[in-house]
């Protein structure tokens, strides 16, 4: 079957269905426009609250509920992420895309008008149900309307994105948070949001046809059940509790349940919300297992980077953000003449296998970081992780794109991006996990035998910057040492996670990325090229 010819950003007649209806460059660019706007609102968000939190705390006297701030946004994005991709397949991308856009800007409204902590958790809960359809639509919609082969054209479109906010989170969550207020963290998302909306609702009208179709109720509740019994017990339960503890193991016997009861389920429903069939396919599962490991590696970096910079450089917020612009240098090096590299040739495996190995080798030499490193050292070390990361980010969503068939598109960008988060919410419970106990262990060792007693003490103060300045020398010397050399060990428990990724990444067979005229895949076909002689086809 051949392709359609680019659809207009008008009234285009509808495409057969299953067929491609890419745009020109200049269309492209202006939904581009819109579609990254929405990417950067979800992006954002994840790294402009946490330099507020601690004057959120003071002003609600709510340090016990700390974490469900971050928790509740996390939960309900990862758990609608694969909803929103698969209701987009069955809808079309641009109504979703809009609900998306308003869901999390009527929860950023109410998050900045919060009166209490209670309303506070839920409010961020409404924005992260909006954030988990903003990345993975933003997505699916590339994939509509620019074809595999064209994508690396615009890579670095994508990179700017989370480059972009990677900076501008801490930075302006800074600014607003010294200045105006930390509710202004939440007003900022308006402006941003609005111009997205206005793109998207003008010029984002691709033909969908609608065709007959069931919703998967029951597979949406038990995914969900399964994520938040999960995402409760790395981020809540296990960290305050123990993880030793009754509600800890219950958490984690009901998530696994729960998901092997999804898995049964979605292998009889005849509209599944995650299709197992997509995982047949070696490309598919291959990148997924991928961006789970990457995203829980790469989390270590993320966080902890900024906690460095903060306590032991005794940088503000504001210029602790942009102490990380070698990272976002790294990512945009990498991210550009890959994606070109990758559109010319129509080859992309060895970009996820250098990724692999960059970051990998990023995380070792984060690992020797200590109280005197200077700071061009930690800039070279952040520009390898953030030219690893710009290997991989978006080439393995293209990837497995361009290995399942179109009217799964929505439902594989989302999978993907499910998987990305999902690693990162274990990842950065795992390695808040380590950095506790590590700490305990270091403290001991540093603080003198005659001053034991001091040890939870300073371990308690470790959990904030402004404890740590507070105390008095020796003390503070020995906690921010002991910090330090935690912060070592967290690097080093990623790296065999990336081991195995780079071991995906060098098995996972690769598929010619399919251009403009090239026949969209049939219903069935939803294993790569290699794969199809094991059987991998259906």
């Amino acid at each position: 079957m051949s392709t359609t010819e680019p659809a207009t950003t008008g009234g285009a007649s509808p495409a057969p269905d299953n067929a491609p209806n890419y745009l020109s460059h200049r269309q492209i660019l202006v939904i581009l426009g819109g579609l990254m706007a929405g990417m950067f609102l979800a992006a954002l968000d994840q790294s402009i609250v946490g330099t507020a939190l601690p004057q959120i705390v003071s002003e609600f006297n709510s340090l016990d509920k700390l974490s469900w701030v971050v928790t509740a946004y996390l939960l309900t994005s990862t758990a609608s992420t694969p909803l929103w991709g698969k209701i987009s397949d069955l809808y079309g991308r641009r109504p979703l895309f809009i609900a998306a856009i308003v869901t999390f800007l009527a929860g950023s409204v109410l998050a900045a008008l919060s009166q209490n902590i209670e309303q506070l958790i839920g409010f961020r809960a409404v924005q992260g149900l909006g954030a988990g359809g903003l990345m993975s639509l933003a997505f699916a919609t590339i994939g509509d309307v620019i074809p595999p082969r064209e994508r690396g054209k615009y890579m670095g479109y994508f990179g700017a994105v989370f480059g972009l906010s990677s900076v501008a989170g801490p930075l302006l969550g800074g600014l607003l948070t010294d200045g105006p207020g930390w509710r202004w963290i939440f007003w900022i998302n308006l402006p941003i949001g609005l111009v997205a909306l206005g793109i998207v609702a003008a010029v984002l009208k691709l033909p969908h046809v609608k065709r007959s179709h069931k919703i998967d109720y029951l597979g949406a509740a038990i995914v969900t059940g399964a994520v938040t019994a999960l995402l409760l017990a790395v981020s809540w339960s296990g960290p305050n509790n123990g993880w030793g503890n009754g509600t800890t193991l219950a958490l984690l016997i009901g998530a696994v349940v729960l998901a092997v009861s999804f898995v049964l389920v979605e292998l009889r429903v005849s509209e599944p919300i995650i299709p197992m069939d997509l995982f047949k396919g070696r490309i598919f599962s291959g990148y997924a297992g991928f961006a789970f490991l990457l995203g829980f590696a790469m989390f270590g970096a993320l966080i902890f980077l900024p906690l460095y910079l903060q306590a032991v450089k005794d940088l503000s917020p504001t210029r602790s953000g942009l102490a990380l612009l070698p990272m976002i240098v790294g990512i945009f090096s990498a991210s550009i003449p890959s994606g070109q590299l990758m559109s010319k040739t129509g080859r992309y495996k060895i970009y996820p296998i250098i990724s692999a190995v960059l970051v990998a080798g990023a995380m070792v030499l984060l690992s020797t970081i200590g109280m005197n490193t200077p700071y061009w050292h930690l800039a070279i070390f952040m520009f390898i992780m953030g030219s690893g990361l710009g290997l991989s980010m978006q080439i393995t969503v293209t990837a497995a794109q361009n290995s399942v068939p179109r009217q799964h598109m929505g439902t594989a960008t989302s999978t993907m991006t499910f998987f990305r988060s999902m690693g990162g919410a274990i990842g950065t419970a795992v390695y808040g996990a380590v950095l506790t106990s590590r700490l305990k262990v270091h403290l001991g060792d540093i603080v003198p035998q005659t001053m034991q007693g001091m040890v939870d003490q300073l371990a308690k103060a470790a959990n904030s910057v402004q404890a740590l300045h507070g105390l008095k020398d020796p003390m503070k010397g020995w906690a921010l040492s002991g910090l330090v050399n935690a912060m070592d060990d967290v690097f080093l428990v990623s790296l065999p996670f990336l081991a195995i990724a780079l071991v995906l990444a060098i098995i996972t067979p690769e598929q010619r990325l399919a251009g403009r005229n090239d026949a969209p895949k049939a219903d069935g076909d939803t294993a790569d090229l290699e794969a199809s002689a094991a059987g991998a086809m259906h």
